[in-house]
């Protein structure tokens, strides 16, 4: 599998991953408080150890891609956390934002809703459907929706499937 995943990396560092809204999460959660990641009922199912696996990822891709709808889905988990992490979660959501660490796309939401599956996976997933086809590896802890991106033919990580290899 690890020569699997250098291959997806190699072909897809120069031109983006897209992440989804769980692990963009777990980001932003883990950098504003590792010990929270654990503790927090949106990223409990994580440990420390995943941020670091996260950052090392990341760290491969010249960007990391995402939709206005996931940064949506992100900023509405982050506000159910406790302060001061609330707080410090969205101003470093908004730093990254204005600094353009994320790319950001616009999907409309007019030609998402004509995706064949959307009754079934909803707007945000239907959108990085969209987007990420024939453009951008997809990372996401999403059963359901990795295996419907693997049925579409787009190249997708389940982050739950890294643990063991690094």
């Amino acid at each position: 599998m690890t020569h699997y995943l250098d291959s997806l990396f190699a072909r897809y560092c120069q031109k983006g991953i897209l992440v989804d809204t769980n692990i963009l999460l777990l980001l932003f959660v883990g950098t504003v408080n590792r010990k929270r990641i654990s503790l927090f009922k949106r990223t409990q199912q994580f440990v420390s150890e995943d941020y670091d696996l996260l950052s090392n990822i990341l760290s491969k891709f010249v960007a990391v891609v995402t939709t206005p709808n996931i940064l949506t889905e992100v900023n509405s988990l982050i506000n159910q956390l406790g302060e001061p992490e609330r707080s410090q979660c969205l101003q470093l959501l908004a730093k990254t934002i204005e600094e353009e660490g994320l790319s950001e796309f616009y999907v409309e939401s007019r030609l998402v809703a004509q995706e064949s599956n959307i009754s079934k996976y909803g707007l945000t997933d239907s959108g990085i459907v969209h987007l990420a086809k024939n453009k951008y590896l997809v990372l996401t802890d999403d059963f359901k929706l990795a295996n419907y991106l693997n049925k579409s033919e787009i190249d997708v990580i389940n982050f739950n499937n890294l643990r063991d290899f690094e």
